[in-house]
C-alpha cells in the first residue's frame, strides 16, 4: 500500500491563528483537493492527522468538525478521489495526551488501521511539530511552503527533511516517481 499523511490546517486549507471553526471558514489551498485526488487515482492512501485543540478550548463543537471533514471528503471525490482515515487530536496542549503532535499517537493510529509500518512513510506537514512526529515513528517529513511552513524552514529544519512549495509539488513528485 501506497499510504500518504497530511497534516490539515496549512497544508490541505488555508490556517487561521483564530482557528477554523466551521465549513465557511474552512478554505481550501489552491490546488490541494486536485492533488489529494490526483494522489487518491494514482493508486495512494491520503490519511490525515490533525491537531484540533479548538476543540478542548470550546471553539467549536466535534460536529463542526466533521463538517469540516465531510466538505473535504466530497470536494476530492468530485475530483474523481478519495480521502482515507481522518484522525484528530480534541486536546489541549496541557493535557498530556499520546495523540498531540509533536506526539506520534495519531499517526501510529493511521499506521495501525492500514497495517502498515510506518518508516519511510511521507507524513506532510507546516510545522515544527509534524516534523517531529514524523521523525518519532520514523515517518519521511516533509515540509510544505504554505501555512506555517515558510516560517519553520526559516526557522531551520534537519537535514533528512524533504522541502515543497505546496501539496499540488508534493503530489507531482509522488505520482511522477
Amino acid at each position: 500500500m501506497k499510504l500518504l499523511i497530511l497534516d490539515r490546517d496549512g497544508v490541505i486549507n488555508h490556517d487561521s491563528d483564530a482557528y477554523i471553526k466551521s465549513v465557511d471558514e474552512w478554505l481550501p489551498i489552491p490546488g490541494s483537493i486536485s492533488a489529494i485526488a490526483a494522489l487518491s487515482k494514482a493508486g495512494w492512501t491520503v490519511a490525515v492527522a490533525t491537531n484540533q485543540s479548538g476543540i478542548a478550548r470550546g471553539y467549536y463543537p466535534v460536529a463542526a468538525l466533521e463538517a469540516m471533514h465531510e466538505r473535504l471528503r466530497t470536494l476530492v471525490a468530485e475530483q474523481g478521489g478519495e480521502v482515507g482515515l481522518i484522525v484528530y487530536c480534541p486536546h489541549g496542549p496541557g493535557d498530556g495526551c499520546d495523540c498531540r503532535k509533536p506526539r506520534p499517537g495519531m499517526l501510529r493510529t493511521i499506521g495501525r488501521h492500514y497495517g502498515v509500518a510506518l518508516p519511510g512513510v511521507w507524513f506532510v506537514g507546516d510545522s515544527h511539530s509534524d516534523l517531529q512526529a514524523a521523525r518519532a515513528v520514523g515517518a519521511q517529513p516533509v515540509l510544505v511552503k504554505t501555512g506555517k511552513g515558510e516560517k519553520t524552514a526559516n526557522e531551520g529544519v534537519a537535514g533528512d527533511t524533504l522541502l515543497f512549495d505546496d501539496l499540488a509539488a508534493v503530489a507531482q513528485a509522488l505520482i511522477n516517481a
